[in-house]
């Protein structure tokens, strides 16, 4: 008789590995509304576009980013965790809360869901948002080096994935409070990092864009500063702030 593996606690009271078919769905669904919220206000701003004679700005991007994780935090914590971000899942597997091996099947999830999430854009937006506007890839600005924007990512996504493994892996955290708690990190990291380097925090983010757009510029500052930023932040968070009190 086959003996079922038990499967380990995830974020948000989530059972990782129970279903991965359903965890890898939930993660490309999550991923895939991240990066449709956010890149499509983003565009919307970049090309000028009104609503009610109003155009879009920088606090309608970042807002719209922190509503959408928010939103999908509420709606797949339980299922997969809501990681919908490489870095949250490198830096949990970093530090000992996700098995190694479930690593590919988050990561390509999450990515297969900015992809989609990118080309949603594209057809929401027309031609422009791809010729005129990249689908709102992030970049470093005018004048930004890449060393300076690496720094940024790393500062920035270090305050999510703080906010994350604090309100998500604690019980006394109360349930209705993680999901406004990490939608509000997410949008403070996009108000400092929008204008040096278009506050990415999540590789599934910037590359869903770039790959629909065909454009690269410094995308390893956005695959590396966000994991490094991230794992730092789960090992101080799990070295000299968590408890070490494991749940039952």
């Amino acid at each position: 008789m086959a003996v079922r593996r038990r499967a380990a606690r995830g974020l948000y009271g989530s059972n990782v590995g129970d279903n991965m078919a359903r965890t890898a769905v939930a993660e490309m669904i999550g991923t895939f509304i991240l990066v449709y919220g956010g890149t499509a206000v983003a565009t919307a701003a970049i090309l000028d576009e009104r609503t009610a004679g109003l155009a879009y700005n920088s606090l309608a991007v970042a807002l719209a980013f922190g509503v959408a994780l928010l939103a999908i935090v509420a709606a797949i914590g339980h299922v997969s965790g809501a990681h919908v971000n490489p870095a949250v899942t490198v830096s949990l597997a970093a530090t000992g809360k996700l098995p190694w091996g479930y690593v590919p099947v988050y990561v390509g999830a999450q990515l297969i869901g900015g992809i989609l999430g990118a080309i949603a854009t594209w057809i929401t937006f027309g031609a422009g948002a791809r010729s005129e506007a990249n689908l709102a890839a992030t970049f470093p600005t005018q004048g930004v080096g890449d060393f300076q924007a690496l720094l940024v990512e790393i500062f920035v996504t270090f305050i999510l994935v703080f906010v994350v493994i604090s309100v998500a892996t604690d019980d006394r955290v109360a349930p209705a409070v993680a999901p406004v708690a990490v939608g509000a990190a997410l949008a403070i990291g996009v108000f400092i990092a929008g204008p040096i380097t278009g506050g990415s925090l999540n590789p599934a983010r910037t590359l869903g864009p770039m790959i629909v757009a065909g454009q690269f510029s410094a995308v390893w500052v956005y695959i590396v500063g966000p994991i490094v930023g991230g794992v730092a932040a789960a090992f101080i968070y799990d070295r000299f702030v968590s408890s070490g009190e494991e749940p039952e």
